[in-house]
C-alpha cells in the first residue's frame, strides 16, 4: 500500500467537497477549486474525511494511488489556507513595483520587464527587493514563482539575481590568473 495514498484527508471547518464519478469541486473560504481525476483511483468523503483507495497492486495505479490524494490534500489546503512564495531581488538598483495588476522589474536590463500574473494568483510587492506571490492553487502559484525567477536567475560568481527566499546560492571562485610566470 502507498503509504501516502492510504493517509485520510481530514477537511478543516468552512470546507465542502463535492465528488462527482472523478470529477472533485472543493469550495472553502478562500474560493473554489475544481478537479478530473482517473477513473480507476476511487475517492470517497466520510464523516469530514477524504480517503482515496484503488483497485489493485498494478503500477499504474499505486502511482495514481499517491498523487491523487496529494492533489486533493493541496486542494483542501488552497481553499482553507492558501500557498504563498516569497522571492528575494539581490543587486544593486535591482527593485520590484506593483503597477495596477502588473509587476515590473527593474533588475539590470537596459529595460523594466514587466510580469502579469494570472486571474487566482496575487503578486504583492512588500518592499523594493522582496515579492511574495499567493493564491489557492499550489502548482500556478510554483508556475508564477519560477517565471519571475527565471527573468534574472541568481549568478554563481556574484550572487546577484532572483532568487527564493532562503535559497543559498553556492558561489564559483572567479579566474585564478598564474602568479609568478617570468617571462
Amino acid at each position: 500500500m502507498s503509504r501516502i495514498g492510504r493517509m485520510p484527508i481530514p477537511l478543516p471547518p468552512g470546507v465542502e467537497v463535492e465528488i462527482k464519478g472523478n470529477k472533485v469541486r472543493v469550495k472553502g473560504p478562500n474560493g473554489e477549486l475544481f478537479r478530473s481525476f482517473d477513473q480507476a483511483i476511487s475517492i470517497s468523503l466520510n464523516e469530514g474525511t477524504l480517503t482515496v483507495s484503488r483497485p489493485s497492486d498494478n503500477r499504474i495505479h499505486r502511482s495514481l494511488h499517491g498523487l491523487t490524494r496529494s492533489l486533493i490534500a493541496n486542494m483542501v489546503e488552497g481553499v482553507s489556507r492558501g500557498f504563498q512564495k516569497n522571492l528575494e531581488l539581490v543587486g544593486v538598483g535591482y527593485r520590484a513595483q506593483n503597477v495596477g495588476e502588473k509587476v515590473v522589474l527593474q533588475v539590470g536590463y537596459s529595460h523594466p520587464v514587466e510580469i502579469i500574473p494570472p486571474t487566482g494568483v496575487s503578486v504583492i510587492v512588500a518592499e523594493a527587493q522582496r515579492i511574495s506571490v499567493q493564491g489557492i492553487d499550489k502548482q500556478l502559484v510554483g508556475d508564477v514563482a519560477a517565471k519571475i525567477r527565471a527573468v534574472r536567475p541568481p549568478d554563481h560568481y556574484k550572487g546577484k539575481g532572483i532568487r527564493y527566499a532562503g535559497e543559498r546560492v553556492r558561489l564559483k571562485p572567479g579566474k585564478s590568473g598564474k602568479v609568478g610566470i617570468q617571462r
